[in-house]
């Protein structure tokens, strides 16, 4: 049997005005492609993520969350894509994924979030520091230094390696997620959640380079293994 992987969708709309709910096209290849099942989930309020500022976002009611909770209880395992913005319904998705000891990846944006959990939300621009590597996504754009006493440097073996990069954000350290990848420029790159439960962000794409990248492969691959042990 394949894991379920939750993946939120973004609700926004298109060139003729007509409401869609969208995912991008290499998560839903590369994670079918890894054998997995994607489990779509959608946001619980008709608010347009584009156009919306992150501070104008509704919160949740508690129908809301059920609504959440009902799809988590679906789910092996969740994925948290990049964006522009995330929203409440993001933020409670990683609070009770953590809180049901979920594994979790999270990229660029997904890892932005999670670098603000339990805090406030600071994640700076940087104007001396360019990381976006614009439309070519066939390359590997800059290199990244793991820390050897962690996850992902178990799952990849070996410390420093390059990775794809389309941010022109990045985040400051938090007090729960443990950094343990840094850019050779001196951005964080990659933090772990201290458990023994999968819960990696990073600030690359993995699931764009997936096809060419043997690490990105080995970090797709291991979550997805890790969310087939929580199959029932």
């Amino acid at each position: 049997m394949k894991p379920i992987i939750g993946i939120p969708l973004r609700y926004a709309f298109s060139k003729n005005d007509k409401a869609i709910l969208y995912m991008n096209e290499y998560v839903r290849r590369t994670f079918q492609t890894a054998g997995a099942l994607i489990l779509a989930i959608p946001p619980v309020k008709d608010v347009n993520y584009i156009e919306t500022r992150g501070n104008m976002f509704e919160e949740l009611t508690d129908d809301d969350k059920k609504t959440i909770e009902a799809y988590l209880n679906m789910c092996n395992g969740i994925f948290l894509p990049g964006g522009v913005k995330f929203t409440p319904n993001d933020r409670y998705l990683l609070e009770r994924a953590i809180e049901k000891e979920l594994p979790i990846l999270g990229v660029c944006l997904g890892m932005q979030m999670m670098s603000c959990y339990k805090e406030d939300i600071v994640i700076k621009e940087n104007e001396e520091v360019n990381h976006d590597q614009g439309n070519d996504e066939t390359i590997l754009f800059h290199k990244v230094k793991i820390d050897k006493n962690s996850k992902l440097y178990e799952i990849l073996g070996v410390k420093e390696f390059e990775v794809n990069s389309l941010h022109d954000r990045h985040v400051t350290p938090n007090s729960i997620y443990k950094t343990v990848g840094y850019s050779t420029d001196g951005l964080i790159e990659a933090i772990e959640y201290p458990s023994k439960v999968f819960n990696i962000g990073v600030q690359w794409h993995p699931e764009i380079s997936y096809r060419f990248d043997d690490n990105s492969k080995k970090i797709i691959d291991y979550f997805i293994n890790e969310a087939k042990k929580n199959m029932n």
